[in-house]
């Protein structure tokens, strides 16, 4: 699977621009603040159907325009199909898979698997667990359908159960009503709970041969999932809490407080482990992701990196770069001396100045 082309109007600071891809390594260089994240962005959000960054729909469309355009080209063998998503100042964005419209953006995911990766993976394995759970999260909701309807019902049905908490404080008699959201907590979250279990064991098994292969069998990495409540437990406990979550107006058990432990040679690495270690980590697992989804879809997603060789040294450059060979790729960065040196197969260059993109050619000339 790969992209072939890109079209935007009104995108973030780029007026119009058409990229034609190649399935290789494309690489978009420049100054910062001059649309390379943009342009990456918009693929992410023609995948998963919102911003790497948290932005609202508004701020993804142009100052002064009141409306925005992606169009995508994608092959999936053996067809190419058009994917447009029309961004609207003071509406729902509309979506469409070879103009046929998509009714929820959810319905979205999987159809254009994509990893990304930003400087600010490499800090995974040592922020909080609320980025580790978005990473099992978007990797899953990509992949499984059943998972996505039941995050997205477990996340509603969480905010709706804290709200009455809440307000149990106030109007008592309102506990009356809790068994019924207790019991849709219970079977959406038991569904997450499972299959986060399978995704750990899943990327585990991947990640130990990538990271050995980077670490030249000097560490052994093992991740495993740390689960706020069993499945066999989640019912009891949530019973159990019932007082003291009146109390404090939210729900102490669940999925929603789940995480990852890593470690490397018996050594917890977000505690203990080094800075490089970490990093390291890091690296194997997105890498790792990359290779599940293949194993999953029997295709390889869309991988874009933002930034993030200039974030690494020569070694851990070159064993990204090593393992994304045979994956489409959209490089970002502010050089190509470190990408040249390092990736002799380079298929486009893109500069990229004040939202315009000019293909660069090996004799230094531009079009």
């Amino acid at each position: 699977m790969f992209v072939e082309s890109i079209e935007l109007k009104n995108y973030r600071n780029i007026n119009s621009a058409k990229i034609v891809l190649s399935p290789g390594v494309n690489i978009f260089f420049g100054d910062n603040a001059q649309g390379k994240t943009n342009l990456l962005e918009s693929v992410y959000v023609s995948s998963v159907a919102r911003s790497h960054r948290g932005s609202r729909d508004r701020e993804l469309i142009r100052f002064g325009e009141e409306d925005a355009h992606i169009r995508l080209f994608f092959r999936k063998e053996p067809l190419s199909h058009r994917l447009d998503v029309h961004l609207r100042k003071n509406h729902s964005k509309g979506i469409a898979i070879d103009s046929i419209p998509v009714k929820r953006s959810a319905d979205l995911m999987g159809v254009l698997p994509v990893v990304f990766f930003s400087p600010e993976d490499l800090s995974l394995i040592k922020n909080g667990p609320a980025g580790r759970r978005r990473f099992v999260d978007m990797e899953m909701s990509q992949l499984d359908r059943l998972y996505l309807k039941n995050l997205i019902a477990y996340n509603k049905i969480l905010t709706e159960r804290n709200n009455l908490l809440k307000q149990i404080n106030v109007y008592p008699a309102l506990i009356d009503t809790l068994d019924g959201w207790d019991h849709q907590l219970i079977e959406s979250g038991l569904y997450l709970i499972r299959k986060r279990r399978e995704f750990s064991l899943e990327i585990n098994r991947i990640m130990k041969t990538i990271h050995s292969g980077i670490s030249g069998g000097k560490e052994e990495i093992l991740v495993e999932y740390d689960p706020n409540t069993t499945e066999m437990d989640f019912r009891e406990n949530v019973r159990r809490n019932r007082n003291k979550d009146i109390l404090s107006g939210s729900t102490s058990c669940g999925p929603h407080k789940d995480d990852l432990l890593f470690s490397i040679n018996g050594i917890d690495i977000r505690r203990f482990g080094s800075q490089g270690q970490q990093r390291t980590a890091a690296l194997s697992l997105k890498l790792s992701e990359i290779r599940l989804m293949e194993d999953r879809i029997g295709d390889k997603p869309v991988l874009l990196l933002d930034d993030v060789l200039s974030e690494l040294d020569v070694h851990r450059q070159n064993q990204l770069l090593n393992h994304i060979r045979d994956v489409q790729t959209l490089v970002s960065c502010t050089g190509l001396d470190e990408l040249v040196r390092n990736r002799a197969d380079t298929d486009k260059i893109y500069r990229v100045r004040d939202g315009n993109f000019s293909e660069y050619k090996e004799d230094g000339t531009e079009e």
